[in-house]
């Protein structure tokens, strides 16, 4: 019984140190097929599409000011010419995306 015991343990373990790559590795994925083609794919805004849109870079000062929530409810509902993604995406994706965009640093 201790055997199993320390065999569920060290897979609970593993699991609790790969769930945040995983869901990184999600989010760079909704990144790519969402979100790239405008604000590419290190997010500074500087693709054909991304210029005639006139996107923000993530990088900037105004973004970085941003709370995650703003950024959140910017995803979820749109702002200006970029679409909402409510109903497209989970908030749980959505949540991701918001971090992987601060990792874009």
């Amino acid at each position: 019984m201790t055997q199993r015991l320390r065999m569920a343990s060290v897979i609970l373990l593993a699991a609790t140190i790969a769930a945040p790559a995983l869901a990184q590795g999600d989010a760079a994925a909704v990144y790519k097929s969402k979100c790239a083609m405008c604000h590419g794919a290190d997010g500074k805004g500087d693709t054909p599409v991304g210029k005639k849109m006139g996107v923000r870079d993530f990088h900037s000062p105004d973004v970085a000011k941003e709370s995650d929530q703003q950024l959140f409810d910017i995803t979820q509902n749109g702002k200006a010419k970029m679409p909402g993604y409510k109903g497209k995406v989970t908030d749980d994706e959505i949540k991701g995306l918001v971090k992987y965009i601060r990792s874009l640093k």
